[in-house]
Parts: structure tokens; sequence; C-alpha cells
């Protein structure tokens, strides 16, 4: 590991994996060794179409020979951002057609709590446990995990948490509640997917008090699940979405999308409600729109939910307790937090890379490229299989 990487750049954790990146392409990352890896996790669910994907590294290229950074969010009208915010516009239901682009998921779902504030006039948020929606202080006050967020307290005040998938839990949402904040398919709580009309049963109920319903698809969203959304899977519109990771093929970036009449409260009473310099940035707008046009015109969603399929066919072994999630957003369950890090680790050394998910830490994180082929599932799955084979025979020997 490169002592520089310690000394000079500030960590998330004491133990980083450290790996000295040399190149990267398609589903593989090479180290500085040039030693070859089979990439599962896609930069946490952010490279949608792999790695040096050539129709967005030609957008960027392409987009910095004109211009790069102008001016502030808002103010001038650049071609990239316009003709992305247009194209998803088209693609959402109605009447969700307005964008506010900004650079993290995290900082869009600031924006979208904001605005529901604005729009409804009230002041209470409620969350899920083992909900995660970023990491500054806002998404923090709707993290549904209090040991993560308890020493940088207080957070926002007026927030409240139910259960996923509890439908009991539904009437806590009242005339008191500005909106509920969900993520269309539970990410670091283990890729649990909604049940027995859950969403639909919450939007009901939004509408009956006047809350809003404010959908996190900074994981599921673009593509993963086999819709372009998730929320799309279940039968509902919300009422703002938050978007981010696989949003720009790579790229840092994040946005929240509403109806018209609700983003343009932002803009006045007071002017500037909310305000961002990088948001819309042109390189990373035209990143976006190559990386939504090629999930769109291609067949990467019909084709997450086959190579689902095949991952389910292959991954059967004892260590294995079920895989959770959709599409290509799947989590491998094992018995114990010490078999999931021991595999993970096992299969790094043997060129696949896997991950863990923030709050379930039996899960193993299996989110590829959506561009990963059948043959490239095939290897990577008999590297994962092979590891939990070691992993079992040293249980047996203990």
């Amino acid at each position: 590991m490169n002592p520089d990487f310690l000394k000079y750049q500030a960590q998330t954790s004491p133990y980083p994996l450290g790996m000295e990146i040399s190149h990267a392409i398609g589903s593989y990352i090479y180290d500085t060794n040039n030693k070859k890896y089979l990439d599962f996790v896609a930069g946490v669910s952010a490279c949608s179409l792999g790695h040096q994907n050539k129709r967005v590294n030609d957008a960027i290229k392409n987009q910095l020979d004109k211009y790069s950074h102008v001016m502030v969010y808002g103010e001038y009208s650049q071609n990239p951002a316009v003709e992305y915010c247009k194209l998803l516009a088209s693609l959402l239901p109605k009447p969700l057609e307005k964008t506010y682009l900004v650079n993290s998921g995290t900082e869009a779902t600031e924006g979208a709590l904001k605005l529901a504030r604005r729009v409804t006039g009230r002041s209470q948020f409620i969350s899920c446990y083992n909900a995660y929606h970023g990491n500054t202080m806002g998404s923090m006050s709707v993290m549904g995990f209090e040991e993560r967020k308890q020493i940088f307290g207080p957070l926002i005040q007026d927030v409240d948490f139910i259960t996923f998938n509890n439908e009991s839990d539904i009437q806590k949402i009242t005339t008191k509640t500005a909106g509920i904040i969900l993520e269309s398919i539970q990410g670091g709580a283990g890729f649990i997917q909604p049940e027995n009309d859950f969403l639909l049963k919450v939007r009901q109920h939004c509408n009956e008090v006047g809350a809003l319903l404010l959908i996190d698809e900074i994981q599921p969203g673009f593509g993963r699940t086999g819709k372009l959304f998730g929320f799309q899977n279940y039968n509902i519109v919300p009422d703002v979405v938050i978007l981010g990771k696989g949003m720009g093929g790579g790229m840092p970036v994040g946005a929240f999308v509403a109806s018209a009449a609700h983003m343009d409260l932002l803009s006045d009473n007071p002017k500037l409600g909310h305000i961002t310099t990088f948001g819309g940035h042109p390189v990373i707008a035209a990143a976006c729109l190559a990386t939504l046009q090629e999930i769109t015109e291609t067949e990467l969603m019909q084709e997450a939910l086959e190579k689902e399929k095949l991952f389910r066919t292959l991954l059967v072994h004892p260590l294995i307790q079920e895989i959770r999630g959709k599409g290509l957003m799947l989590a491998a369950m094992t018995q114990s937090p010490e078999i999931t890090n021991s595999v993970i680790f096992k299969c790094q050394d043997k060129g696949l890379i896997l991950f863990w998910l923030l709050f379930e830490g039996c899960a193993i994180r299996i989110t590829p490229p959506l561009t990963i082929s059948k043959e490239e599932i095939q290897e990577g799955c008999a590297i994962l299989l092979e590891a939990m084979d070691e992993v079992l025979q040293e249980q047996n020997k203990e």
C-alpha cells in the first residue's frame, strides 16, 4: 500500500483496502502490478456502463473541447444540462418534469428535504430504520442508524422513524409530516424490497394527509432493477425522486426531480432557495446524457433481469442463505459477518472485487456494471464459489 495514501489522504476507516489502481476498462480494474480484477461492485453501483465506456468518454472529451464551468447553476443555459433534463423528463411519469442538478446523492437528498418543507410548510420528516440517504447533516438526520450518527448530533430535529414494510407504522405519517423519504429498495439495510404493496400504501396515505413522498433512487436507479427507476416496479409516482450514483457513468453527480409547480418554489420567496456552484456542470451533464441514452437505447435494462437469473442459478452454496435484491442490485447473504469478510478478502486475492453493505454485516454486495457479460458473470461466480469452498473447509477443520 502506498504510504502517502495513508499519510496525506483522509480515510473513512482505519483499514482501507488500499489497492493501487493503474487503469480500468470494461468490467475489469488493474492494479499497479498489472493484476486484473473482475469488478462485481462498479464503484458501489456508480459505474453503470463499466469503466472507460466509449460513448461516455467521447461525450466528456467533446464537451471539454467546447467549455467547462462558466457560471453557477441555473443562470446560463448550457446545452448538455438542458438536453439531459429534457430527456429525463420524457422518461419519467407526470408530473415529474423538472430536475435540479447537483454534485452528489447526499446533496440531492438535502435539496429534496428542503423542497418538502418549502412545499408543505411543515417540519416533520419520516424515514426508516436502517435507511441510508447520504452523509451530510440533513441526510444523516434521516439515516435510521443511531450508532453512526449520534456522535455528530444534534442533527435536524423533528424526524421520526418507521420499519420498512411495516404497514401499521404508516399511520405515523400525519398532517404534521412534510415528507416521508424511502429507498425504493433499502440498500444499506440489506437490499430489502418492498412487500405487499408497501410503497403504494404509503403513497395513498401521503395523499390523504398532504405529505410528500420522497423516493431515493440513488442505488436502484438507472436500469439496475430492470426498470429505469426502482419505484417503477411498484406502481407508484413519487412527489420527489432523488438520484445519484449510476446517473453519471462514473462521474460525480446527483439530482432531485419534482413537478414544475413544486420545484419553482425554490426560485422565489426566498430567491436562491437552493443554490450550487458546480451542479449541472457541462462536462458532467454530458456524461449523464450519454449514460442515460446508452441505458435507454439498448437492451441493458431487460438484460439486467436475465443476468439476475444467471447469478441466482450459479450462486448455490451451503454458505449462501439467500440472495436478496432485484436485477443487478443483489446481495448474497451468509450466516455471519465473519464469513462475509473472509469471502470478500479471499475473492480480492483471487481477482474478484466484492464489497460490503453499510448496516447488514452478513451481506456480500454484488452490483456489477450493467454491461457485464454472461461469461464474466460465470467467471466471477466461479471465483466466489471457490472462495466459499475454502471458507467452508476452514470451518470444518476447526
